[in-house]
Order: structure tokens, then C-alpha cells, then sequence
């Protein structure tokens, strides 16, 4: 086996044994913890700092593909504003998922 995967399974391994604990807590008694809500936040920043990045990565190989072939701009602006849309709809199904999270 590659050293990059038993690197892989070993870190999966360890990131198991630390979860292991948050099964053993009793029950809140229904109310949101505080730590919900914080770790909800940072769950949002996480996805639209990823999904800006997406986005501005996405740009930037457009804007390189029409300045290498000009001929194929519509095809590549169709392309684009596809992957675009796909990409903020990972930020909102977040988004979604949060609420979820918070108010069920």
C-alpha cells in the first residue's frame, strides 16, 4: 500500500477514536446547546469560504479558456454559469441543513 494511504486510514482511524465520546452524553432536555449554534457558524463560514473559493477558481478557468479560444465563449458561458449555480446551491443546502439543525 501507498504511504498516502495508510496515511488516510490512519488519520480516519484517529479522527474515529475521537468521536467515540460524544455518544456516551446524556440528553440536554431539549433545549439547543450553545455549542450548536457556534459550531453552526462556523459550518456556514467553512461552506462559503469554500464556495467562494469554488467560484473564483471557476472564473478564473473560464476567463482562461475564452482568452485561449475566443470562439468558444457561449459554450464555456453556459458551462459556467451551470457550475456557478451548482456551487452556491452547496452554500445554501448549508444553509438549509443549519436551520434544520437549529429549529427541529
Amino acid at each position: 500500500m501507498g504511504k498516502r494511504l495508510i496515511l488516510a486510514l490512519l488519520f480516519g482511524f484517529v479522527i474515529l477514536t475521537m468521536v467515540a465520546p460524544v455518544y456516551a452524553q446524556g440528553e440536554t432536555g431539549g433545549e439547543k446547546s450553545q455549542w450548536l449554534l457556534i459550531s453552526s457558524g462556523f459550518g456556514m463560514a467553512l461552506a462559503a469560504a469554500g464556495c467562494g473559493y469554488a467560484q473564483s477558481r471557476a472564473l478564473a478557468a473560464a476567463c482562461e479558456g475564452v482568452s485561449r479560444n475566443p470562439g468558444a465563449t457561449d459554450t464555456i458561458r453556459i458551462f459556467i454559469f451551470l457550475g456557478l449555480a451548482f456551487i452556491e446551491f452547496l452554500a445554501l443546502l448549508t444553509f438549509v441543513v443549519i436551520m434544520l439543525l437549529l429549529f427541529f
